[in-house]
């Protein structure tokens, strides 16, 4: 079969697409420790309905947890080798059980392993939306999960609800629907507070104050605030995302008929963001790079970054990535992919670019960051004006914490 042309993709991408993630949790009954199959069978169905008007996808955890059933393990073990060998055993277990599902229905399902190596880069970014595209015109429904048999821990998604926000912003997707075992974001922890209130419809992400300290199950890895960084990713690539019950995953469909079900999160108005730059937006950006004030301000210019203007370099990352800028005082200006690892950047911050090859031995890019690669954060315009104006001097920028990729 031959590929899709990018302009194909872009016309069956923007077809309403549905992302639906389910975690562990979801797919194990917790008294028995055994596969929830009713639910599991219902969640299949509520797809297989969602598919006869959008595009659907599922996301899925589980593998890793299916391994330790098939195995008779009671809880996740910690070596890495370990979750990757299981990992290789319980997804053949979970996609065997998907397609029966499916086939029971007369639908088919396809399996889609990804790293966020695969997502980071450009090119296999746009192979991997046409495979997508591909499997929409012939009618089949997309599983995706981590590659976990062969994703190292520093470019791992961490946890499925970034993975699920990924592949929604990657695919344009309208919604993204995450079922979990709570029916939505509290404005405290249900399990410590009584008085705990559920919040309907969050318009602005970054300015939430809430506990988010629940955990992930046993058998899981998520919790409330990776989805709520999930949430981020996928808002601010123009996807709205609800946190809802899994308990019936019927209530899919109630989310895209718009009842008050769960926790809606708005997406951002994208405006005209070009494809490019939605994908670097879209990228969860964990590690960060301090900058000084004229490197700052440089930036909110939209140029490209120097290692002169480098004052500081947090965490532990290769080049190629997604990585947060900051003001001299760690306030977040943009987010963009670094051409530099972060050891090669301890080594060449405050230095001129003329230096990479004396100190690096070799000869790099001319940019820390391409201007081409940076995605700046949203700022109230007035503010911006003042930001820019500020002289060299002055040491001190005062930028919301509020702040989204535009």
């Amino acid at each position: 079969m031959s590929m899709l042309s990018r302009s194909e993709s872009k016309d069956v991408v923007a077809t309403s697409t549905v992302v639906i993630k389910v975690g562990t949790s979801s797919l194990v009954d917790q008294t028995t420790g055994n596969p929830a199959l009713s639910k599991i069978a219902a969640l299949i169905e509520a797809i297989c309905e969602v598919k006869k008007k959008s595009n659907a996808v599922l996301v899925t955890s589980g593998a890793v947890g299916f391994g330790c059933l098939a195995l008779g393990l009671k809880e996740r073990p910690r070596g890495v080798q370990m979750k990757q060998a299981l990992a290789a055993v319980g997804q053949a277990k979970l996609m065997e059980l998907y397609g029966r599902m499916f086939n029971s229905l007369g639908e088919s399902c396809a399996q889609v392993l990804l790293t966020y190596e695969n997502l980071g880069n450009r090119s296999q970014h746009l192979n991997a939306i046409n495979t997508f595209d591909a499997l929409f015109k012939l009618g089949v429904v997309p599983i995706v999960n981590e590659n976990d048999t062969v994703a190292v821990e520093e470019l791992r998604f961490g946890d499925n609800d970034c993975l699920s926000a990924m592949v929604a912003s990657m695919l344009r997707a309208k919604d993204l629907i995450i079922l979990t075992d709570v029916d939505g974001l509290y404005t405290a922890n249900p399990q410590k507070d009584p008085n705990a209130k559920r919040i309907a419809v969050v318009e602005d992400i970054d300015s939430l104050n809430v506990d988010v300290s629940s955990k992930g199950s046993s058998l899981g890895t998520g919790g409330m605030a990776t989805k709520l960084t999930a949430g981020r990713l996928a808002t601010s690539s123009g996807v709205q995302m609800s946190i809802v019950s899994a308990a019936d995953p019927g209530i899919i469909l109630k989310v895209l008929e718009g009842q008050s079900v769960g926790t809606l999160f708005k997406a951002r108005n994208l405006k005209n963001r070009k494809s490019h730059k939605r994908w670097i937006a879209g990228l969860p950006a964990r590690q960060r790079i301090f900058l000084d004030d004229g490197a700052a301000r440089a930036i909110l210019k939209k140029k490209s970054l120097y290692a002169a203007g480098i004052t500081k370099v947090e965490g532990n990352f290769p080049a190629n990535v997604a990585v947060t800028l900051c003001d001299c005082k760690g306030r977040p200006l943009a987010q963009g992919l670094t051409n530099y690892s972060s050891m090669e950047l301890n080594l060449l911050k405050g230095k001129q670019m003329s230096a990479v090859n004396d100190i690096l031995g070799y000869h790099g890019s001319d940019y820390v960051m391409y201007r081409g690669n940076i995605v700046l954060l949203e700022f109230d315009k007035n503010e911006q004006k003042e930001l820019l104006s500020l002289k060299s001097s002055s040491g001190v920028m005062d930028i919301k914490k509020n702040t989204t990729p535009h």
